[in-house]
C-alpha cells in the first residue's frame, strides 16, 4: 500500500493514507505500508520501498507524467507561495512542523499528487541493482542532515577588514547550519550538496576553524591516495602498507625521483589516456582495467554501477566511481558502529570521513580505523587526523589492527 509522509523530523511526523492524515503513529499498522515517495527518519527501521530511488533521485517535478503536469503545477505553485510566506515571516522549518502551518485540505491534495506520481514511477522504473545501498546511504545522509553544526564566527571577526572574509561570513549566515547531501548529484556516485546546505564541499581551508565539534574533537579518516589504490586493486596488485607515492618512488621509479615528482607524474599519466609512461604501465595496467569494466559506450564498475562513458572518460569514471562507492560503504559500516554512541559522522568530503567524536567512545576508535581500512578491495592505508576544530586537524600515526 502506498502512503506519504509529512515533514521528516522524528518529533514532527504526519502520515497520509487512504485519503486521510494521521499524526498518531501508534495508530498506524506499518505492516500494511509498502511504498512511499522518499525516506523519512521515522521510517529508519521499517521495511519500506522508496520510489524516488527507483528513478535515480528525480524530483517530483521531473518524475511527474505529462498527463498530471497541469494539476501538479497548480499544487506546486501553492506550495511555493506557502514557503515564500514562511521565509518572509522568518520561520525556520528545521524548528517548526510544516503541516502545522498550512491547511489540511492543501496537504491532502499535495499528498494525493505525490501518490499518483509514486504509482507512475513504480510502473515505469525497475528497482536499481544497488537499491539496498542507496537506501542505507539515504539513511546516513538523513542522519547527518539532522545534526546541527557548531559554527563559531568569533574566530574570524578580527579579519573582517578583508572583503573576502566579509563575503564568506555573509554566505555562511545565509545558509542553513546543516549539511544536506544529494545522493544523486553526480553520475559517478560522488556526493554533492544541495543549494541550501552548509557549503562543506567548498569550505575554504583557511576558514575551517569556525567549525567546531559538538562533542570533544573531530576525527578525520581518509585513504592514502585513494584512487591510485583503487587502480592497483582493480589491476590485481597487492596494496602497499606505506605511503603509495613513496612506494612508487622505490618500486616503480627505482628511487630516481622524489615523492612530489612521482606524485605529479603518476596523476598526469593516470587520467590522460593519451599519456605514455613505460614504468607506470608495468605496475598499473590501465588497459586491463578499462577492458574489464567498460565497453565503447559504458562502464560498469566493481560495484555494479553503470555509467555512460566514451573511451576517453572510461578509466576516470571507473576509478572515481569505484573509489566513491568503496568509501561510502566504509562510511555506512562506521555509521552502524556508532549507533547508540555519542559520536557520530559529522560530514563526508569525497574520500574523507569526519567524525564528531566523544571521549566516551575512545574504546571504539581503533576498531573504527580498522573498519575504515578494511575495504571491499582489500586493506587501504588510512590517514587519521584529530583536532578540536575543523581547521587544526593534525595527522596521527595510529597503526591499524591485524
Amino acid at each position: 500500500m502506498i502512503f506519504q509522509t509529512l515533514d521528516t523530523k522524528k518529533e514532527c511526523v504526519g502520515v497520509y493514507l487512504d485519503g486521510d492524515i494521521t499524526y498518531d503513529l501508534d495508530s498506524i499498522d506499518f505492516n500494511r505500508l509498502e511504498t512511499t515517495w522518499e525516506y523519512s527518519s521515522f521510517l529508519e527501521d521499517k521495511k519500506i520501498e522508496y520510489a524516488n530511488l527507483f528513478c535515480g533521485g528525480m524530483t517530483l517535478q521531473d518524475a511527474c507524467p505529462d498527463e498530471l503536469k497541469e494539476r501538479w503545477e497548480h499544487v506546486l505553485s501553492r506550495l511555493k507561495a506557502f514557503l515564500i510566506s514562511f521565509g518572509e515571516a522568518k520561520l525556520n522549518l528545521n524548528e517548526v512542523c510544516f503541516f502545522d502551518l498550512v491547511p489540511e485540505r492543501f496537504l491532502k491534495e499535495y499528498c494525493d499528487m505525490k501518490t499518483l506520481i509514486t504509482k507512475d514511477v513504480l510502473e515505469k522504473c525497475d528497482k536499481p541493482n544497488n537499491y539496498d545501498f542507496l537506501v542505507d546511504l539515504t539513511k546516513l545522509v538523513s542522519s547527518i542532515e539532522s545534526q546541527p553544526l557548531n559554527i563559531d564566527l568569533s574566530c574570524v571577526t578580527n579579519q573582517m577588514t578583508s572583503y573576502r572574509v566579509r563575503e564568506f561570513v555573509k554566505k555562511i549566515r545565509s545558509k542553513t547550519q546543516y549539511i544536506k547531501y544529494n545522493v544523486f548529484g553526480t553520475v559517478t556516485g560522488r556526493l554533492t550538496t544541495k543549494k541550501t546546505s552548509f557549503p562543506i564541499l567548498t569550505f575554504p581551508k583557511d576558514m575551517r576553524s569556525i567549525l567546531k565539534p559538538n562533542n570533544d574533537f573531530f576525527v578525520e579518516l581518509d585513504f592514502n591516495a585513494a584512487e591510485l589504490r583503487t587502480m592497483l586493486a582493480l589491476a590485481g596488485v597487492e596494496q602497499p602498507e606505506i605511503d603509495i607515492h613513496e612506494w612508487n618512488a622505490k618500486n616503480v621509479f627505482g628511487g630516481q625521483l622524489d615523492r612530489e615528482e612521482v606524485k605529479k607524474r603518476t596523476f598526469a599519466w593516470l587520467y590522460n589516456p593519451q599519456s605514455q609512461d613505460i614504468a607506470l604501465s608495468k605496475k598499473y595496467n590501465r588497459d586491463l582495467v578499462v577492458q574489464k569494466y567498460s565497453t565503447q559506450s559504458q562502464v560498469t564498475t566493481f560495484f555494479d554501477r553503470t555509467i555512460d562513458a566514451d573511451p576517453h572518460r572510461a578509466l576516470n569514471y571507473i576509478i572515481q566511481s569505484t573509489t566513491s562507492d568503496l568509501f561510502l560503504r566504509r562510511a555506512l559500516k562506521i555509521h552502524d558502529m556508532l549507533k547508540d554512541r555519542k559520536s557520530y559522522i559529522s560530514c563526508m568530503i569525497h574520500d574523507s570521513l569526519v567524525i564528531d567524536f566523544s571521549m566516551d567512545d575512545k574504546d571504539a576508535l581503533m576498531d573504527i580505523i580498522d573498519t575504515f581500512s578494511d575495504t571491499d578491495l582489500g586493506r587501504f592505508k588510512a590517514n587519521v587526523s584529530i583536532g578540536d576544530n575543523f581547521g587544526n586537524l593534525e595527522k596521527k600515526e595510529l597503526a591499524w589492527k591485524r
